[in-house]
């Protein structure tokens, strides 16, 4: 909502500026405020329903560690921002509302199995899956429970939201579709073996990798299969789409491109040093950006798959990158998390945590927030 003082009103109304000129100032007010939302909100696993991993958001040239909070397990679930609120799902079953400005818990929600799902927010709602095989709408609040889903499998996915639906793989087997206000099954899409990364949703097909070592494509109105394509085998990262092409890894040590329509590999990379790919991708207009069991993050050419540079850490990277801007963040299992450059890989920053982090960051304007192996959410930033 924006709003405007009565004596610019009554100046306006008066004709000291004109109606073209009202709206255009209305315009540039409105369109302002909505990049800062935008940058000051990352709703959910990779930023955006397409799980592109981009955000607009500011990084601070030389961030600093500004909270970090202390849970009872292992953070591998990444963190969800949104009106203020970090949210942020542990081993010790809990999920966790804090402060974003200091990290101070808020509430916590008991569930009866380990929480890696990756919190989904809209509006006063937040989505969370749990390995107790149920998916949860929580009052963001309060952290009361609105309703419940069950499925017959462990839930390690993220939920996607999208057109009143929520959308979320299982260990069932099954890509579960749910009304996103009563929690009532609208479809469910069976595959061969488990479904463990998040959906991504581009023209109204939701994309993911099957355990089944298939790339799956369902239309999210009917639930039925809009195109399956061989990847080679299984897939346990998120893949992203844009502009029609899905962008994923595999265990065989292979990264693909594959185009949705014509249900083929556009190109493919095929590791040398045969690690496997358990990162989901960031991708911008022209670079492809993932970290893999090898050690190292990887940066393509978006067009041909041809590798532009690599970054070599000391530990494996299943966290998957964020690009911000020129910068991509990162961490890896040898217990730091980085700023690298998008244009070439260089290493701009890094924090030794001292624990293995697998979660991926979570990006607003001058703050990120990981979750890491020693059980604690740590937010860097600009020092005030």
């Amino acid at each position: 909502m924006w709003y405007i003082s009565v004596k610019t009103w009554r100046s306006w109304r008066l004709g000291a500026f004109g109606v073209n000129s009202f709206l255009l100032c209305a315009l540039c007010v409105l369109c302002g405020e909505e990049k800062a939302s935008a940058a000051s909100e990352w709703t959910m696993f990779r930023g955006n329903p397409s799980l592109t991993g981009i955000s607009d958001a500011r990084v601070p040239e030389k961030p600093a560690l500004l909270w970090s909070f202390k849970a009872e397990g292992p953070v591998t679930s990444s963190a969800a921002i949104s009106n203020g609120k970090v949210f942020v799902g542990s081993d010790d079953k809990n999920v966790y509302a804090l402060n974003l400005a200091d990290g101070k818990k808020i509430w916590a929600f008991a569930t009866e199995g380990n929480v890696e799902s990756t919190p989904c927010v809209n509006g006063d709602t937040l989505y969370v899956g749990s390995n107790d095989r149920n998916l949860y709408a929580l009052d963001t609040a309060t952290g009361k429970e609105k309703w419940r889903y069950s499925t017959q499998g462990e839930i390690k996915a993220g939920p996607t939201f999208i057109d009143g639906k929520v959308i979320v793989g299982s260990y069932d087997n099954k890509l579960h579709c749910v009304d996103a206000k009563t929690g009532q099954k609208i479809w469910e899409y069976q595959t061969d073996n488990y479904v463990n990364g998040t959906a991504a949703i581009g023209n109204g097909v939701a994309v993911f990798g099957g355990c089944d070592a298939i790339l799956h494509g369902v239309d999210i109105k009917t639930g039925k299969a809009a195109a399956k394509v061989e990847a080679g085998a299984y897939m346990a990262a998120s893949a992203a789409i844009e502009n029609g092409i899905v962008y994923v890894g595999h265990y065989e040590h292979e990264f693909l491109a594959i185009d949705l329509k014509k249900e083929k590999v556009a190109w493919r990379f095929k590791n040398p040093k045969e690690f496997a790919f358990m990162s989901s991708p960031a991708v911008t207009k022209d670079k492809v950006v993932v970290g893999g069991r090898d050690k190292i993050v990887h940066c393509f050419s978006k067009a041909d798959g041809k590798r532009l540079w690599t970054f070599v850490a000391r530990g494996k990277v299943d966290s998957s990158p964020v690009i911000a801007g020129d910068k991509i963040l990162v961490g890896s299992d040898d217990g730091k998390v980085y700023i690298l450059a998008l244009a070439d890989g260089k290493e701009l920053w890094s924090y030794e945590i001292g624990s293995p982090v697998d979660s991926s960051p979570a990006v607003v304007d001058d703050m990120f927030i990981y979750g890491a192996a020693d059980g604690s959410i740590y937010c860097f930033g600009a020092k005030k």
